[in-house]
Protein backbone atom coordinates (compact mmCIF):
# COMPACT_ATOMS: atom_id res chain seq x y z
CA UNK A 1 0.00 0.00 0.00
CA UNK A 2 1.56 3.20 -1.04
CA UNK A 3 1.07 5.60 1.71
CA UNK A 4 1.15 8.43 0.02
CA UNK A 5 -1.61 8.02 -1.52
CA UNK A 6 -3.60 9.36 1.37
CA UNK A 7 -3.22 12.81 -0.15
CA UNK A 8 -4.23 11.84 -3.50
CA UNK A 9 -7.57 11.46 -2.25
CA UNK A 10 -9.76 14.92 -2.74
CA UNK A 11 -11.53 14.39 0.73
CA UNK A 12 -8.00 14.07 2.71
CA UNK A 13 -6.74 17.04 1.53
CA UNK A 14 -9.31 18.84 2.31
CA UNK A 15 -9.15 17.35 5.74
CA UNK A 16 -5.69 18.53 5.82
CA UNK A 17 -6.10 21.52 4.67
CA UNK A 18 -9.04 22.41 7.28
CA UNK A 19 -6.89 20.68 10.25
CA UNK A 20 -3.82 23.18 9.09
CA UNK A 21 -5.75 26.17 8.33
CA UNK A 22 -7.13 25.96 12.21
CA UNK A 23 -4.03 25.29 13.65
CA UNK A 24 -2.47 28.12 12.25
CA UNK A 25 -5.44 30.27 13.17
CA UNK A 26 -4.86 29.00 16.89
CA UNK A 27 -0.92 29.38 16.91
CA UNK A 28 -1.94 32.92 15.24
CA UNK A 29 -4.36 33.75 18.02
CA UNK A 30 -2.08 32.55 20.64
CA UNK A 31 0.56 34.35 19.40
CA UNK A 32 -1.54 37.85 20.04
CA UNK A 33 -2.71 37.12 23.36
CA UNK A 34 0.13 35.39 25.36
CA UNK A 35 2.54 37.88 25.83
CA UNK A 36 6.01 37.82 24.95
CA UNK A 37 9.94 38.16 26.24
CA UNK A 38 11.47 39.66 23.00
CA UNK A 39 15.05 40.56 23.05
CA UNK A 40 14.42 43.03 20.05
CA UNK A 41 11.72 45.42 19.96
CA UNK A 42 10.79 44.47 16.10
CA UNK A 43 10.13 40.57 17.64
CA UNK A 44 7.04 41.92 19.82
CA UNK A 45 5.46 43.27 16.28
CA UNK A 46 2.54 40.42 15.89
CA UNK A 47 3.03 37.39 14.04
CA UNK A 48 6.30 38.59 13.48
CA UNK A 49 7.97 35.33 13.50
CA UNK A 50 4.99 34.03 11.32
CA UNK A 51 6.26 36.48 8.52
CA UNK A 52 9.58 35.83 9.21
CA UNK A 53 9.57 32.00 8.65
CA UNK A 54 7.31 32.90 5.13
CA UNK A 55 9.94 35.57 3.75
CA UNK A 56 12.61 33.20 4.43
CA UNK A 57 10.79 30.26 3.40
CA UNK A 58 9.83 32.27 0.13
CA UNK A 59 13.99 33.64 -0.22
CA UNK A 60 15.22 30.13 -0.26
CA UNK A 61 12.60 28.64 -3.10
CA UNK A 62 13.91 31.67 -5.02
CA UNK A 63 17.26 31.13 -4.55
CA UNK A 64 16.88 27.33 -4.89
CA UNK A 65 15.31 28.33 -8.64
CA UNK A 66 17.55 30.60 -9.95
CA UNK A 67 20.81 30.62 -8.45
CA UNK A 68 21.21 26.75 -7.80
CA UNK A 69 19.27 24.99 -10.26
CA UNK A 70 21.63 26.65 -13.10
CA UNK A 71 24.05 25.60 -11.61
CA UNK A 72 23.51 22.28 -10.69
CA UNK A 73 21.41 21.58 -14.38
CA UNK A 74 22.80 18.88 -16.71
CA UNK A 75 21.33 18.58 -20.40
CA UNK A 76 18.94 15.92 -20.83
CA UNK A 77 21.76 13.86 -22.77
CA UNK A 78 24.61 13.82 -20.33
CA UNK A 79 24.37 10.42 -18.74
CA UNK A 80 24.25 8.85 -22.15
CA UNK A 81 27.83 10.05 -23.23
Amino acid sequence: MNPYKFFEKPESLKITLIVLFSFLTVVTILDLIVPKKAEYGFEEFPSFFSVYGFVACVVLVLAAKYILRPIVKRKEDYYDN
